[in-house]
């Protein structure tokens, strides 16, 4: 047991973005936005879905680019596994919610199993202290489709039933948000126990 909890404490001090100002322990900004799942719009409540349990809410680029492919066809293969944690998962970036419709329902990536949440105007973000960018004139998505939005930097918080940051997670590769978000999800459980 103090090697796993040893392991947690080394993986979330590697894992931390120098810059994010939010951190584990500090209470998560409250948020209400357009999201879909499986292709139908819907008003999502992070309050709402912490009543059922911890909330892993990833921030990421933008739908149908590289990286966000990965990161949400993963936590789509791993959706039954957080939901054995009694963890649920939101996706935010700035996209449309016409373009996440699209994307949640889609079965190479969200496979109707991941929420994703709108954050057009980027208020989430800022909420949430995550780094956006503007996205390069001209630049297409791996359908050929403009992508006219700003690109929020991928971030994950994994958020205890409790609002309080368990976890912040940044600087890896795509699968692996998805890989260490679920170890700290299950570790709550263990620590509820």
């Amino acid at each position: 047991m103090k090697n796993l909890l040893l392991s947690f404490l080394l993986m979330g001090a590697l894992s931390v973005p120098a810059w994010a100002a939010l951190q584990e322990g500090e209470t998560a900004p409250g948020f209400e936005a357009q999201a879909s799942l499986a292709g139908k719009a819907f008003g999502y409540s992070l309050q709402g879905a912490l009543k059922k349990g911890p909330v892993v809410v990833y921030f990421y680029p933008s739908a149908y680019t590289g990286g966000c492919n990965v990161q949400a066809h993963t936590f789509a293969e791993n959706y039954d596994k957080f939901k054995a944690a009694g963890a649920t998962i939101v996706g935010v970036s700035l996209d449309s919610i016409a373009r996440l419709n699209d994307f949640s329902a889609d079965p190479q990536y969200c496979a109707g199993k991941i929420a994703v949440a709108s954050d057009a105007d980027g208020k989430i973000a800022r909420a949430y202290e995550v780094n956006v960018r503007e996205a390069a004139a001209g630049r297409k998505d791996t359908r050929g489709v403009e992508i006219g939005h700003g690109f929020a930097e991928r971030t994950t918080f994994v958020i205890g039933r409790d609002g309080k940051i368990a976890a912040v997670l940044g600087g890896l590769k795509p699968a692996e948000h998805v890989e260490q978000a679920l170890a700290v999800v299950q570790s709550l459980i263990e620590r509820e126990w």
